[in-house]
């Protein structure tokens, strides 16, 4: 199982960090390692400062798939559901300037939480579903997949030029604005359409 990430793929999380708008999806991977365990507390890790929340959607791959054409990428997921692309953002800046690969800030233990899994029938509209993250019962985070510069299925059809995709391999599609640091004793809850997904306390 592998973790795919899709970067700068909302037009307001982009200037929000007065990044470029890529010509084509920003793609990073994940370890199967940085996959935070069901009921387990994410920890800020020691080497960082600055540990960033970033809720997305996420989709799970259902069979092998290579050169996924657009049209046919949704045969190829029944679930969804949101995650948390945790980023030490103090790390990645410091790699970034350096013109360094960013897996140290995106790939650690436990950087990628995942929420329980629902059918995608159980959206009216998967490609224009509202979902939220809220800390503290606060919502930070607020967007609509509609809102996507490359929808689900485009980042399906680009991640399958590169890697071969294989089943139970999740897909991190993105984050919109409202990023913003984690801090012990957090709560963060996520939710799509209404269906809340995702609860985790920070340590």
């Amino acid at each position: 199982m592998k973790i795919l990430c899709i970067g700068r793929n909302y037009v307001d999380h982009i200037e929000e960090l007065n990044n470029e708008r890529p010509a084509e999806p920003v793609l990073f991977i994940k370890p199967d390692s940085a996959l935070l365990g069901k009921e387990v507390p994410f920890v800020i890790p020691e080497f960082s400062n600055d540990v960033h929340y970033e809720v997305e959607v996420v989709v799970k791959i259902t069979k092998v798939g290579k050169y996924i054409e657009p049209k046919f990428a949704s045969k190829y997921y029944d679930e969804v559901t949101l995650g948390i692309d945790f980023t030490a953002r103090d790390v990645q800046s410091r790699l970034k300037e350096k013109g360094l690969p960013w897996e140290k800030a995106k790939s650690f233990d436990g950087a990628a939480a995942v929420g329980e899994f629902f059918d995608k029938s159980e959206l009216s509209n998967l490609y224009d579903s509202v979902f939220t993250l809220e800390q503290n019962n606060n919502i930070v985070q607020k967007a609509s997949t509609s809102q996507m510069i490359w929808n689900i299925d485009e980042v399906i059809a680009e991640v399958s030029k590169y890697f071969t995709l294989k089943k139970g391999d999740l897909i991190f599609t993105g984050t919109p604005a409202g990023v913003g640091k984690v801090f012990e004793g957090d709560v963060l809850e996520a939710t799509i359409e209404g269906k809340k997904v995702l609860r985790l306390n920070v340590k």
